[in-house]
């Protein structure tokens, strides 16, 4: 318990990552002195023993000795980032877990205090999702694609999602429509029960109706009406448009 105390940060949490020193440093040390003990060594050579003037072999001694002075500064400042080598191991399970309350609180709300935690530093995020033949992708999946990344734990005003239709379909476009009339419905109640997975045709296809609790079930059954009409009218929609097209 007093290394975990140790460990605290300022802020009274763990820290997500630490910083150990990478092995093999001290070895690398002293080739790395090798090196510049004969760099120096051959710089001493080159300007001690340079042809005198009129010596044929002075101007590629010169080129000669202007290439190391080169080599030997890139390889300075190489040293830079190979001098001391570090290595970050992060610990991505705290995101979520945190001994000062953990056992205190239940899930949801661990996930509600990790993200006010970091809501201030969590950047803006802008997530496309590219489709362009109604018959290839139906309009159905695409949306249940945006619904589940609408639904996403992260801070809504931070979270843009953006649906590039390259096909320019009417029919993408009237399914997006009635998806966000249903996402009033859907994103509030993912929410609540912090359900997964988040998609509305994957979480109706694989959960079971609650039972234990009547107020549940009964919200339950209504957002699996909304979700059963909007689908019902996405595919009428299709069907129409399926026939615009043959005629």
């Amino acid at each position: 318990m007093a290394v975990r105390e140790k460990e605290m940060g300022k802020d009274g949490y763990l820290p997500l990552f630490e910083t150990k020193g990478a092995k093999g440093r001290i070895p690398y040390w002293f080739y790395a002195g090798s090196m510049f003990m004969g760099i120096c060594l051959i710089c001493i050579f080159r300007v001690s023993h340079i042809p005198a003037q009129g010596d044929f072999r002075r101007p590629a001694w010169i080129g000669m000795f202007m290439a190391e002075l080169w080599f030997s500064f890139f390889w300075l400042i190489t040293q830079s980032v190979r001098w001391n080598p570090i290595r970050r191991y992060t610990f991505k399970e705290r995101l979520y877990q945190s001994d000062a309350f953990a056992r205190e609180y239940s899930e949801a709300k661990v996930l509600q205090m990790v993200i006010n935690r970091y809501e201030k530093v969590l950047p803006s995020i802008d997530v496309f999702v590219c489709t362009a033949d109604p018959q290839v992708e139906p309009p159905l999946m695409v949306i249940n694609t945006v619904l589940s990344l609408m639904a996403y734990s992260y801070p809504p005003e931070k979270l843009n999602v953006y649906l590039s239709d390259d096909g320019g379909s009417d029919l993408m476009f009237y399914a997006l429509l009635e998806a966000s009339r249903f996402s009033t419905y859907w994103l509030p109640f993912c929410r609540k029960l912090k359900i997964e997975p988040r998609s509305p045709a994957a979480y109706f296809a694989t959960a079971c109706e609650p039972t234990d609790d009547p107020v549940m079930a009964n919200e339950w059954s209504s957002i699996k009406v909304c979700i059963s009409n909007y689908q019902l009218v996405v595919k009428i929609a299709r069907h129409i448009n399926l026939k615009l097209c043959d005629s």
